[in-house]
């Protein structure tokens, strides 16, 4: 596959069975939910304001399913750009939440990191993609020298640093995915696991949950539904990964099962992150755009632990897109 066939391919889109069978089982999952809501209301299983949140959360994902399977399929520049909204999203309702929006300049330069790291990412650039992080931090204190304005200084330059980081770099990995030529089966299979692992925790905790997990940061989570996600997820993740991996390195039990524990574990400390993060400012949620679920960063939060770790994983044991061509843009600025 050409670096232009890679990056626009729309045609292409269902080529890959297995990200084809994703798209169609969630396809399938919407319009079969509907029916189990009705149903556990009919059956007297829920209360009416929870029937309402349940439907509220079911046409939000009406929503978003496409939002996030379209891009994919359409191809790897569509599926960066995806991310890279995703990332300004979410770090402009943490800048928000936290009043780093306040201070226009350094609330900028943040954001002009992130649209470099995703040039980086789609340009192929591994070495660009890894000095981004310390250069971007460095770029960051020295502005906000600049300013002259020492106090509140450490505070502005350690919320613009962590929000970087955050949604620049660790966001940023999963974009960088996209350099794979199998990047259509492994983001639509983490967006599945990732999001049914909070479903698996919520309902091992409601069935199970007897012992809080971290009660100051999050009273609702529970030891329980901690464990049942950790292995409902890790199976989940492993029997899905077969097919996504099929004859890679990868595709080995242990490194399946490891993955679902990375998978399970990083997300759930992603969503306890953000509760400690909003528990610290004394907010219940970053927005109110999804309905039933907040904002942007409270529904993909769990994406923000897993994609650093799940890329580092998959590009220690075989690489990721190590078959592309790299340097797509700057080429010839790069080989000097």
């Amino acid at each position: 596959m050409t670096s232009g066939q890679r990056l626009w391919d729309p045609l292409g889109a269902f080529d890959d069975p297995v990200a084809t069978g994703i798209a169609i089982a969630l396809a399938l999952l919407l319009l079969v939910t509907p029916l189990i809501i009705v149903g556990l209301r009919a059956a007297g299983r829920t209360e009416p304001e929870h029937h309402r949140e349940l439907m509220a959360r079911y046409y939000s994902w009406v929503v978003l399913v496409p939002i996030l399977v379209i891009p994919v399929l359409l191809g790897a520049a569509a599926a960066l750009t995806l991310v890279c909204a995703l990332s300004l999203l979410c770090y402009r309702e943490y800048a928000r939440a936290t009043g780093l929006s306040r201070c226009r300049s350094i609330y900028l330069l943040v954001a002009l990191g992130i649209l470099c790291v995703t040039f980086a990412s789609l340009d192929h650039y591994y070495s660009l993609f890894v000095a981004l992080g310390p250069m971007a931090v460095t770029v960051i204190a020295s502005v906000a020298v600049l300013l002259n304005r020492p106090d509140g200084y450490v505070k502005r330059v350690a919320l613009a640093a962590l929000g970087f980081v955050v949604f620049g770099m660790w966001f940023g990995h999963l974009g960088f995915i996209v350099n794979d030529s199998n990047y259509r089966a492994i983001m639509l299979w983490l967006f599945v696991c990732v999001e049914l692992n909070d479903v698996f925790a919520y309902i091992s905790g409601k069935l199970f949950g007897r012992h809080q997990l971290c009660s100051n940061t999050s009273p609702n989570k529970t030891v329980e539904g901690a464990l049942g996600a950790l292995v409902l997820t890790t199976g989940l993740v492993a029997t899905l990964g077969h097919f996504v991996f099929r004859g890679q390195p990868i595709d080995t039990i242990g490194h399946l099962i490891a993955l679902g524990i990375i998978i399970s574990a990083g997300g759930q400390f992603g969503d306890l992150i953000l509760s400690s993060i909003k528990r610290d400012i004394g907010i219940k949620d970053m927005g109110a755009t999804i309905p039933g679920h907040g904002g942007f960063l409270d529904r993909f939060d769990s994406l923000v632990i897993v994609s650093p770790v799940l890329f580092h994983f998959i590009n220690y044991f075989q690489g990721v897109g190590v078959d592309q061509a790299t340097n797509i843009i700057t080429g010839p600025f790069a080989r000097g």
